[in-house]
């Protein structure tokens, strides 16, 4: 793959005719103004990342995460410019120099498809078609949909999100550049080809879009006859990923914290296990210096450094493994490629979240009224979806937004409308719909 052709500022929907400008912002700059003032990204200020939605203690939401995301990505992709600019002059003045603000774009981007209640909501989604009422579909609807609505996964529903043509938009998705979206998409492959880990790149209904934008900006592709579409990842995706990996590791780490799930002493040794012994007693000593004497502000501080390190090791694996990710031939993450003391203080890090943070009273909780929550929408409004003809069907789909086009003909088209508008609500909009369709609670006027 040549980085000439994998960054263009060509836009999907505008291939042809461009819009007037009226300022001098480059369209990579575009792309990430156009997320930033969009509704689906503020409506991640109201889902859940891993905690609770904030209550006297404030931690983490999709939103917070996705904007500091971005702010790591943007380093890591300026840095990386940076240093590839060096090895190679002839990119100088091209759109390359741009690479920061492509990563952070589509760091913004990277999570626009999650549906309420994180992963429980994903796993409810899939598990209605896999294991409940859903599975009657199945003789209902072709394998390719099939495959994608078992397979159900924020990734790719972000790709939809971004490209789909919804009604009422004047035009296809957000239009944005090609390397922006390809920069989201981390499986570049069909649901077809998920796997046992299920994770896939885009939805049947998108899958010659993704390939459109590919073909222009010669990605590896491999033809899997007959099984669906296979690519290999746009380098910058690695750099995404890596923004994303480091994010939400170590701000779980700060958040639990603050939530009192790992003591101060315990934060303290996961985070300083990032450094060598002197680069610890710098630490300690600045924080002394400084005079930081609350915990919680010295949990930052180390964070910053943990970060700050995180991300200059995941640089140099980058710029050192270049053609290995222009060929298509990397395999891993950023994360796993940095020197042995980050790398097992990063997994030490993922082993406590697993044991004392994802599977804590809190987090589960929260998991198990998600998936009640999102079941039962599933099931009230996939039945309407699937016998529009009853009282109540008609009902149910009058409350669904006119961008979704739930009133179609096409039984695939009703069903993906469904999971178009369960998968965008927030968390406290899911629980709201839930409570009325259940007689629960009655609007307030």
């Amino acid at each position: 793959m040549d980085w000439q052709k994998l960054i263009t500022n060509k836009r999907l929907g505008q291939e042809i005719v461009h819009a007037e400008r009226h300022d001098d912002r480059s369209e990579f700059k575009r792309d990430y103004d156009r997320l930033i003032f969009s509704a689906p990204f503020r409506r991640m200020q109201n889902k859940t990342q891993v905690f609770p939605l904030p209550g006297s203690i404030f931690v983490h939401n999709r939103l917070t995460h996705s904007l500091e995301v971005s702010s790591v990505g943007r380093s890591l992709g300026d840095d990386v410019s940076r240093a590839l600019m060096k090895r190679h002059p002839e990119l100088r003045g091209t759109l390359f120099e741009e690479i920061g603000t492509i990563v952070s774009a589509a760091c913004l981007a990277h999570d626009m498809g999650n549906p309420p209640f994180g992963h429980s909501g994903e796993r409810a989604i899939q598990a209605y078609f896999l294991e409940g009422p859903g599975r009657g579909l199945q003789a209902m609807v072709s394998p390719d949909f099939w495959s994608d609505i078992t397979h159900f996964e924020g990734n790719a529903n972000a790709f939809r999100l971004l490209t789909h043509r919804f009604r009422g938009r004047r035009d296809g998705g957000f239009v944005m550049t090609y390397s922006t979206l390809a920069s989201i998409v981390k499986y570049p492959h069909s649901a077809s080809l998920a796997g046992k880990k299920g994770k896939f790149g885009f939805f049947s209904t998108e899958a010659m879009l993704y390939k459109r934008i590919a073909d222009e900006m010669g990605i590896n592709r491999e033809d899997v006859e007959g099984e669906g579409l296979r690519f290999c990842r746009h380098p910058l995706v690695y750099l995404v990923e890596a923004a994303d990996d480091i994010c939400y590791e170590i701000m779980d780490i700060e958040d639990a914290h603050k939530l009192k799930i790992l003591s101060y002493d315990e934060t303290e040794e996961l985070l300083l296990g990032f450094f060598d012994e002197p680069t610890k007693a710098n630490i300690h000593k600045r924080i002394i210096d400084e005079g930081v004497t609350d915990n919680n502000e010295k949990v930052v501080y180390m964070r910053a450094c943990v970060i700050g390190k995180l991300e200059n090791e995941c640089v140099k694996v980058f710029v050192d493994n270049e053609d290995a990710l222009l060929d298509g031939r990397f395999e891993g993450s950023l994360i796993n490629g940095m020197p042995t003391l980050q790398r097992e203080a990063y997994l030490r890090c993922v082993d406590v979240s697993m044991k004392k943070i994802y599977h804590s009273k809190i987090v589960l909780d929260v998991e198990l009224s998600g998936y009640k929550i999102m079941d039962t929408l599933m099931n009230n409004f996939i039945g309407a979806a699937v016998s529009p003809e009853k009282f109540h069907s008609q009902q149910l789909i009058r409350r669904v937004s006119s961008q979704y086009d739930i009133q179609s003909d096409d039984l695939e088209t009703r069903v993906m409308s469904v999971i178009d508008y369960i998968s965008g609500m927030t968390d406290v909009y899911a629980l709201d719909i839930y409570q009325k369709i259940n007689g629960i609670s009655l609007p307030v006027v």
